[in-house]
């Protein structure tokens, strides 16, 4: 299964410098894994986006990736 949310459509639809946010403005806490449902990434990552560069974005990239294709526990 392809995650939902990935780097490569977000590159697609935001051409351009420096890598693009995972929001899609769903914000919504999934309180069972402790993050977003709408980006999947987890609220210190959220908090932190603005502060990472490039290289630790795409690695938070990874981990949303991840954690959509992560079998339900």
């Amino acid at each position: 299964m392809d995650p939902l949310i990935n780097l490569r459509d977000a590159l697609a639809q935001h051409p351009g410098p420096g890598v693009p946010s995972p929001c899609v403005s769903i914000c919504e806490l999934d309180e069972q894994h402790g993050g977003c449902k709408g980006c999947y990434r987890t609220l210190h990552e959220i908090s932190v986006w603005s502060q990472l560069d490039d290289a630790e974005k795409r690695e938070v990239w990874a981990r949303i990736e991840a954690r959509q294709i992560e079998p339900a526990a």
